[in-house]
């Protein structure tokens, strides 16, 4: 299965245990789902349509789900539509249904330790389900006792090699974690770090672990939109682009609104190393590029080109030979 699809999953099923209805709801609505897709043909064929964008599929989904099924219900199967090729959704949610299934019933097996790849990749799908519900300004200090922690356990020869030893068990290393993160850092920190312990390969704790800051500083940025608009941005508007900017970067947003009159209308967005120029002044460069690219200057604007004149010798030529 795919490795973000597996950690996103790991961290709804643990989410479903605080929950009022528990993992039996969560494996009941996603049995639902499953069921949805295997008796609605017309939906299926949508949803697994290669040239739908996985961001649109996803968006598909989850408007369909809403209300009908659990939040954390909805939340799995959306993100196993924007994480998986379209062709392989049908057995994405299918498996979602018998993972939620076996978690309920506690008989849900160890997994396999993944290759190096897959392994940070199946961390980073845990960590997108953990950020999904937190403030910009709390991942700034995930991002920071993250990596504090990596450079701790990198200087501790000891540590490292505790924590980095696959023969030691699981327990015994998540008990070390915990004993040294407890009340040092953020509960969102401490349960990413734990994922490590379980979701990643023992030899490269460390080096999930930068690479684990890296993604929380990825995240950061995506979750904050610089607006720059060319008037101001009443409330109705806020909202509006709120939501629109929310589906583009797969989280809720947090806007900076700044206004530059010399844009005359529109806005700018810069989300992450996303850029969105809906601007007039935009426009208007990109107009004055394309006329300049395509000759228009030396065609009608400023002075006659060769064609015109060489035109205009052909219609004096007969008048001259008579």
């Amino acid at each position: 299965m795919n490795p973000a699809l597996e950690g996103y999953s790991a961290a709804v099923l643990e989410d479903s245990r605080s929950s009022t209805d528990g993992p039996s709801r969560l494996a009941a609505d996603l049995a639902a789902v499953d069921r949805l897709f295997t008796d609605n043909a017309v939906l299926r064929s949508a949803l697994t349509d290669t040239a739908v964008a996985a961001s649109a599929r996803r968006a598909v989904l989850e408007d369909l789900l809403e209300g009908k099924v659990s939040p954390a219900a909805r939340r799995a199967a959306g993100f196993a539509a924007g994480a998986v090729p379209g062709q392989e959704l049908p057995t994405a949610i299918n498996w979602l249904a018998h993972r939620s299934r076996a978690y309920a019933e506690d008989r849900l097996p160890d997994d396999a330790v993944p290759g190096h790849l897959q392994a940070r990749r199946r961390v980073g799908g845990y960590a997108a389900a953990v950020f999904e519900d937190l403030p910009v300004a709390g991942l700034e200090e995930i991002e920071d006792e993250l990596f504090r922690f990596s450079r701790t356990v990198g200087a501790t020869p000891a540590l490292r090699g505790a924590l980095s030893d696959r023969d030691l068990p699981i327990t015994v290393r998540q008990a070390v974690v915990n004993d040294l993160l407890r009340d040092r850092a953020q509960p969102a920190t401490v349960r990413l770090v734990d994922y490590v312990v379980v979701g990643g390969r023992p030899r490269d704790f460390v080096g999930t672990l930068d690479w684990l800051a890296e993604e929380t500083a990825r995240a950061r940025g995506w979750r904050v939109a610089r607006v720059t608009a060319g008037q101001a941005v009443d409330e109705g508007e806020r909202t509006q682009l709120e939501e629109t900017l929310s589906r583009v970067a797969g989280a809720p947003v947090e806007l900076q609104v700044t206004v530059d009159p010399g844009l005359l209308a529109g806005v700018n967005v810069e989300i992450g190393d996303l850029q969105l120029d809906a601007t007039a002044r935009g426009r208007l460069d990109r107009l004055r590029e394309h006329v300049v690219s395509g000759g228009w200057q030396d065609q009608g604007f400023g002075r006659p080109s060769h064609g015109v004149a060489a035109h205009g010798a052909r219609e004096q030529g007969p008048e001259g030979a008579e």
